[in-house]
Parts: structure tokens; C-alpha cells; sequence
């Protein structure tokens, strides 16, 4: 697999010391094991007496046949992993940090019948990491915010999904004098804001369903984190309004700690919902996948 990358590093950047770099190695090493590869095949793959490097006639035949080897050497531990769990009673989840502190527990509760039948584990990750887990079939379902003005790259490589709650969210500042009014509003078009980074499935549904409150973080954000609960830590110590899950603060605003700091049109309803693969999956993840949708 190592040889193979390499061979096709080199034939896309054409030059030794650039590709020895990409692949995180010294060109002498680089170098030897390109020529490896040439030995093992017998034929030279690349002509070194051009600047930049070519392949030779017989690396472009090998070009595709490495990419293919590659493309089905990647596909073979989640194929090795579905056959694995074809029988198995174990069940494997992602959850973005969010949801696995507030709404997951209580919704797996609801499945008990599936997910005390065996081993459950819960990893709780950013949404990327969520993403990237169940392309490479080392989860079997994501439970994440969503939204359809927010396109999702789960959906877009054809995982299938369904709605299993809802959410929004909120605006909210800290508690002002007297405790009933937010110390910061977004009535004021200075207030400091509190905003998701780059990275943040919930900053990526923001910007793309509430456009005003994307204006408003270009302008007057103060603080930028990727977690929600690190902004609703900001939040509470006063340090602006942070746009927050219901879910994640419901028990702060009804102890006052957190008062609304806009009106609804500042408001972003959300759904939440599970992501599986396409592909079959163990028996006891086919019979939740189904119940769930029986309560959906």
C-alpha cells in the first residue's frame, strides 16, 4: 500500500524532493522505495532523465491499476467489518458532543429492548470526525443537528437517515439586574458575539438558515470556539450572546441563568436526526434501525 501511494505521489507532482516531502519522508528513503516497487514489477515506471520526472509507458499502465488496487484496498476493512457484524449484537454510535450530553442517554433509554441486547459504545466527537467514522463504516449510525438549508456530507455520499427529534437554536446572554432581561441583546447592533468555528457542524447550520446572524459574527465576534458547551460557558460568565441548543441549556434558562437575547427571527429550529450506512448492517442494528422508524 506504501509503495503504491508513493509511485502515485510522484507521478502527480513529478519530482522527487516534492513528493518525499508530501509523503513525510527523506527522498533517499522516498527514493529507495520507488525503486523497490520498480524491482518487485521488473520495469522502470518513471524516466528520471526529464525535469519533471514522466512515467515511462509502463507507469502509465500502472497508473490506473495502482489507483484501483488502492480505491479497493480502502474499501476492504469496512467490507471485512460488515461481514463481521452480519450476526453481531453490537451496536456502535457517534454523537456530536452536543447531543451526547443532553438528548442521546435519554433516547437510548427509549430502545433499551436493542441496546441492552449487547455491547453499545458511544463515541462523541465534532461533526467531521462523526462523518468521517461512519464513511469508514467504524460506526454503524450518527445522531447529529441538522437542517435543510445545511447540506450534510453523510447525505451527499448516500447515507440514508431519519428525523428522531427536534431542537433549535437560541440566542442567549446572560442574566442582566433583576435576572430578567439578558445582559446583552442583540437589539444592539454592537453586542459581543460568541460564535462557532469553522470546523462546527452547529456554525455551519447557523450560517447557511440565519444569514442576519452570520452578518452580525463577521462584525462583532469576540470568542470563537468549536463546542457549544465552551460558549455557553462564555455565555453564563457574560461575555456575549452565543447562539445554543435548546436541548444543551433548557435547565439554564429555567433557572434564569440564561435570558433570550433576540426575538424568534433570530431563532433556528433544528431537527435531529440518525445517519446509517446504505449497506446492511449486524441484526441487532437492522431491528433498532426499525424500530426507530416505527416511533419516527
Amino acid at each position: 500500500m506504501t509503495w503504491l501511494e508513493d509511485f502515485l505521489t510522484l507521478a502527480a507532482t513529478g519530482n522527487f524532493s516534492r513528493a518525499a516531502d508530501d509523503r513525510h519522508v527523506t527522498q533517499p528513503a522516498f527514493g529507495r522505495r520507488v525503486r523497490a516497487l520498480e524491482e518487485w514489477l521488473g520495469a522502470e515506471l518513471f524516466d528520471r532523465s526529464s525535469q519533471p520526472v514522466q512515467l515511462t509507458e509502463a507507469g502509465l499502465w500502472f497508473h490506473d491499476t495502482a489507483r484501483n488496487l488502492l480505491a479497493e484496498m480502502h474499501r476492504l476493512p469496512g467490507e471485512a467489518r460488515a461481514v463481521a457484524e452480519a450476526a453481531s449484537s453490537r451496536l456502535r454510535f457517534a454523537a456530536t458532543h452536543a447531543l451526547s450530553l443532553t438528548f442521546v442517554p435519554d433516547w437510548l433509554r427509549r430502545f433499551d429492548v436493542y441496546t441492552l441486547a449487547g455491547n453499545l459504545q458511544l463515541e462523541s466527537d465534532m461533526l467531521r470526525r462523526c462523518e468521517t467514522l461512519l464513511a469508514q463504516r467504524r460506526v454503524q449510525f450518527v445522531l447529529c443537528h441538522a437542517h435543510a438549508q445545511a447540506g450534510s456530507p453523510m447525505e451527499q455520499a448516500g447515507h440514508i437517515s431519519m428525523a428522531v427529534g427536534h431542537d433549535t437554536l437560541l440566542p442567549v446572554s446572560a442574566a442582566g439586574s433583576g435576572d430578567q432581561t439578558s445582559r446583552h441583546s442583540l437589539d444592539d447592533t454592537t453586542a459581543p458575539l460568541l460564535a462557532y468555528s469553522d470546523e462546527s457542524g452547529l456554525g455551519h447550520i447557523l450560517a447557511a438558515a440565519c444569514p442576519a446572524a452570520q452578518l452580525r459574527l463577521a462584525a462583532h465576534t469576540v470568542f470563537t470556539a468549536h463546542l457549544a458547551s465552551v460558549l455557553r460557558t462564555m455565555a453564563l460568565d457574560g461575555r456575549g450572546v452565543a447562539w445554543l441548543p435548546f436541548s444543551l441549556i433548557a435547565p439554564d434558562l429555567d433557572a434564569g441563568r440564561l435570558q433570550p437575547a433576540g426575538g424568534p427571527q433570530w431563532q433556528v429550529p433544528l431537527e435531529i436526526r440518525l445517519y446509517r450506512n446504505p449497506a446492511p448492517l449486524g441484526k441487532t442494528a437492522e431491528a433498532l434501525w426499525a424500530a426507530v422508524g416505527a416511533q419516527a
